[in-house]
């Protein structure tokens, strides 16, 4: 693996080399304005003919700010077409390239829209599955077939440098260490389940995945694993238009309404989905043995049962876009989520003491323990932004207000029942309800300087509280009673102040394009729980992206960026969950921040064929670093009441980690019918812990997906991953394998459409097994997790899409935006 970056380098510039010595330098550029708001138009297509032919010769897409330049151009005469839909097509000829004048600059480009409304619109052109740009990768998640009917999780395992095992959990470039997002702003719903919180967001509400590996200086320095951001779906388009999805399957059930309505400079989106992952059954077999500290004895601990789970959510949210005047704009939004999740069941228990000495079995104790355990959680989001632009391109100034606030509850309850020994029943039952309260307020401003120069510069506050209490009881005497000891109540809370400077610039006559950044973030902390004192602290985050674009169809990406952890709700919480009193796990409110180094390197090429291609390699190194760690004990008090044989989890600070990797994707059409895609990713993790020796555990994912194209309105879709074992800190994680298969048929002008899913059809269980390794334990585990499923999924649009550029935006912009000093 420590050769990687070496490979790669070379390889590179090789092509660099090469591409350079064979680059053709004409090019045409030009600006494509919209000809009654004089608003950039993005996203139109730009067609290159040679003169005499009817069939392109190269073409690009305008960017955000209606800009494109077209390269590649040999000397000879050409003709320019504009088009995009809703507006008329725009064609100039006689463009020549000549030596003498190898840029031909087309200046402000004109298009008219078009004077009729449509009542249907098919829309042909389609963003690709996957863009790589300059500071981030975006996932397009439209033409994602096997997912439909399935939940944000199950998107995600799709995603490039992404890895989702079987419970949910996530990592991105083999860190699971990850901030996420909702549009852009935070949400209190990833705080205490991120897995409920992923299966409660339908596929289908989703627009994109944006991965962000190396986050610039306006981003949060928290998330040491980068920034994963869910674009949920909405509409701009001028009309009343919407969609209802339903789907219905052995395994999962879920349903979305959206709503969008926009007329004039004002705009209302609304939805609301819910969905449910039906009662499953898994078998659990865990085979525990520890030593005594003279390791003279050894306790065997067998467990063999099943769980039932269920899993259920819902969430509505509205947004109003009001469009003030052509440079100032506000946006509100409110969103409601609430997701729930049940899991109980029985588990026959056989603990036996042997004296390794006298080769004698000292006790052999049976028992029956039944558990029961739920969470529920339910968040309110909502936020108010206002966006200013101003005469000279690209000078902005965003203001945002966002708060999230969340209410969640954990109980549990269980109680075991000795088959032998004349043991009297013990049990306990607890309920921890809390909150988590977040408060966001942010300022950005950008400022062009030259034309290849923009400062952008920001502040923002973050407040956060979290509070919760925990009641319990215990059985006594064959009924329940209040255990003060094991009462009691936790509120934390945290303030980060943030500012930040960056640039954007291109060098060279732009040969790289490059931002670089620095933030500053003062966090401050405290607790009102027993033992816990949390200093302040300050930190100076740099980030570096450098790009270089070979060619029209090449580029290459370095980068560098700053990243910490701070612990979240789910770490921090000293709930302690008894459900299984041999295995119990807790938060830790004194961690520390986790302290991240991310470096990239990467290169992108696209073909002629629409193929693409992207090689990545990456180096991490943390810090603090936050994991999960298993410490056994013989007997351990929690607030007065011993527990006998007991495995402890909790999150803790565990010397450093370093990762070391290469992400490989590519998109190829076969034929005009077949498409393949596949991801991969191979890792190297090295973690050390003072006092223990260096674990080095390397890992790989690959999957595979294949669409077919049977008819214009036909396609089907098979999708497969691996997921490898590694070896952790404290043993090994399980390989994780499975696929899907998927069938779609769109109808009615493809205003609705039917699907058909199954994932492993063959199998009706994936088997997990894991170890875990301690001084004085060893542990396996072996659960068979149902994953077999078939369903079906309906989808149907309607309203009307009106591309006509009204007047009324105008009529509303009677005065003008005051002059903000830029120059036009």
């Amino acid at each position: 693996m420590k050769y990687f970056f070496s490979l790669l380098i070379f390889c590179s510039f090789s092509l660099v080399l090469k591409a350079q010595t064979n680059a053709v330098k004409g090019q045409v550029t030009g600006k494509i304005t919209d000809a009654a708001t004089k608003q950039p138009v993005d996203y139109a297509t730009v067609s290159v003919f040679k003169a005499g032919t009817t069939s392109p010769f190269n073409g690009v897409v305008s960017d955000p700010k209606g800009n494109f330049v077209v390269n590649g151009l040999p000397v000879g005469e050409y003709s320019i077409t504009i088009d995009f839909i809703g507006y008329q097509k725009k064609t100039i000829d006689h463009v020549t390239i000549t030596d003498g004048a190898l840029s031909k600059p087309l200046g402000n480009i004109l298009i008219t829209p078009s004077q009729s409304q449509l009542k249907t619109v098919e829309i042909v052109g389609k963003a690709p599955i996957v863009e790589n740009k300059i500071d981030k990768m975006v996932y397009n998640v439209a033409n994602d077939l096997t997912s439909q009917g399935g939940s944000a999780a199950d998107v995600l395992q799709k995603v490039p440098q992404i890895t989702v095992d079987i419970d949910g959990n996530v990592e991105l470039q083999g860190n699971a260490n990850i901030r996420f997002l909702i549009n852009g702003k935070p949400s209190s719903i990833f705080g205490a389940s991120l897995a409920d919180a992923l299966q409660s967001i339908p596929a289908n509400q989703i627009k994109s995945i944006e991965v962000i590996t190396s986050p610039g200086a306006k981003y949060d320095a928290n998330g040491t694993g980068g920034i994963i951001n869910i674009i949920l779906k909405d509409s701009k388009i001028q009309g009343v238009n919407g969609s209802v999805n339903l789907s219905a399957g052995t395994r999962r059930e879920n349903g979305s309404f959206n709503l969008n309505v926009r007329k004039g400079n004002f705009g209302v989106n609304a939805f609301f989905n819910g969905g449910e992952q039906i009662n499953s059954t898994t078998i659990n077999t865990t085979d525990n043995l520890s030593y005594s500290k003279t390791r003279d004895t050894t306790t065997h601990l067998l467990q063999k049962g099943n769980s039932s789970f269920t899993r259920g959510g819902y969430q509505s949210g509205i947004s109003f876009n009001w469009d003030i005047t052509k440079k100032d704009q506000l946006t509100a939004s409110f969103g409601y989520n609430h997701f729930e999740n049940h899991n109980y069941g029985p588990t026959n228990q056989e603990t036996t003491i042997f004296d390794i000495p006298n080769n004698n079995t000292i006790s052999d104790i049976r028992s029956l323990r039944n558990s029961d355990s739920r969470f529920t959680g339910k968040y309110y989001d909502y936020s108010l932004s206002y966006k200013k632009t101003f005469e000279k391109e690209g000078q902005e100034l965003d203001v945002l207000y966002s708060s999230s606030y969340g209410h969640n509850n954990s109980n549990f309850f269980q109680q075991q029942d000795f088959l032998t020994g004349g043991y009297p029943s013990s049990g306990s039952q607890s309920t921890n309800p809390g909150t988590d309260h977040e408060t966001d307020i942010s300022i950005d401003y950008a400022q062009p300087v030259t034309k290849s120069i923009t400062i952008e510069t920001g502040a923002k506050a973050v407040f956060e509280n979290i509070n919760n209490t925990v009641v319990t009881d215990t059985l006594a005497n064959g009924l329940f009673v209040p255990n003060s000891n094991q009462t009691y109540g936790f509120n934390y809370n945290r303030k980060v102040y943030a500012y930040y400077l960056s640039a954007t610039f291109s060098l060279f006559n732009d040969f790289i394009n490059g931002k670089a950044g620095l933030r500053d973030e003062y966090t401050s902390t405290s607790a009102d729980f027993p033992g816990v004192h949390i200093p302040g602290y300050n930190v100076i985050a740099p980030s570096l992206v450098f790009s270089h674009k070979i060619d029209q169809t090449q580029s290459l990406k370095l980068s560098y960026s700053y990243r910490i952890e701070r612990p979240e709700y789910r770490d921090l919480n000293p709930f302690y969950n008894i459900s299984d009193p041999h295995n119990i796990s807790t938060g830790n409110p004194n961690l520390s921040p986790e302290i991240g180094h991310n470096y990239e390197f990467g290169y992108n090429k696209s073909f002629a064929n629409e193929a693409n291609i992207y090689i990545g390699a990456f180096y991490r190194h943390n810090t603090n670093d936050l994991q999960s760690y298993t410490t056994h004990y013989d007997t351990l008090n929690i607030g007065g009441t011993q527990y006998t044989n007991v495995y402890l989890n909790q999150r803790a600070n565990i010397g450093t980690e370093t990762t070391e990797g290469l992400s490989l994707f590519g998109s190829v059409p076969i034929t005009s019918k077949l498409n393949l895609r596949s991801n991969m990713m191979f890792a190297d993790r090295i973690t050390t812990n003072p006092g223990n020796p260096s674990v080095s555990g390397f890992t790989y994912r690959i999957n595979l997906n294949a669409t077919y194209q049977f008819a214009h309105d036909l396609t089907a879709e098979v999708f497969g991953n691996y997921n490898s074992s590694q070896r952790t800190i404290q043993g090994t994680r399980p390989v994780f394998a499975f696929y899907n298969l998927a069938v779609r048929k769109q109808l009615w002008n493809k205003k609705a459409s039917i699907g058909l899913t199954a994932a492993d059809p063959f199998s009706p269980y994936i088997s997990q097994k894991s170890t875990t390794v301690g001084a004085n334990f060893d542990q396996s585990n072996l659960r068979e997790v149902p994953f077999r499923s078939f369903g079906i999924t309906l989808s149907y649009k309607f309203g009307k899409l009106e591309f006509k550029k009204d007047k009324e935006k105008e009529d509303n912009n009677d005065t003008p935006a005051p002059d903000s000093g830029g120059s036009k």
